[in-house]
């Protein structure tokens, strides 16, 4: 097999929100509680229902990449919390702590030189962990950009 540790390195940053964009670090941090549960006219959702739908999404993704027996949730309901507002004043930070584990837990599986980043997943339909992990990468991009704009619109984002 060739040497894939650049691919490796480099799947590896971009699930790090590496390069021409902010990570999840500058995106979620510093976001006062007050903030949490707001809406913006015209918006679907406050920062804890896109926290949560990412976090919940990024589990969902790694969890079917690495075990047979996952189940995931219902779509879309599944996906999203019930609620604008985190149910408890130490619920954001305990979905900014799992994200970051589920995160690095991702990061691990491809950084694993026994992973074939091409192999397709046995209980799969076609997807390999380099496509899932690609997967988990984008939409964590996409949504961490509405968080962006969603503090900008709430004044909560420092430039």
């Amino acid at each position: 097999m060739p040497d894939d540790s650049i691919l490796r390195e480099h799947v590896i940053n971009v699930l790090r929100g590496r390069g021409a964009h902010a990570d999840f670090d500058q995106a979620t941090g510093g976001l006062p509680a007050k903030f949490r549960a707001a809406r913006v006219r015209g918006l679907p959702f406050t920062p804890w229902r896109l926290l949560e739908h990412m976090r919940i999404a990024q589990w969902d993704i790694l969890e079917f990449s690495r075990d047979p027996k996952h189940v995931s949730p219902d779509w879309p309901k599944g996906y999203w919390p019930a609620g604008d507002a985190p149910p408890k004043p130490a619920a954001w930070r305990s979905s900014i702590a799992a994200f970051r584990h589920d995160l690095a837990e991702m990061e691990a599986l491809v950084k694993n030189p026994s992973t074939d980043l091409f192999k397709p997943i046995a209980h799969g339909t076609g997807q390999t962990v380099l496509r899932e992990a690609l997967l988990v990468a984008d939409h964590n991009a996409y949504h961490l950009g509405q968080l962006i704009l969603l503090r900008r619109l709430l004044g909560a984002w420092k430039e």
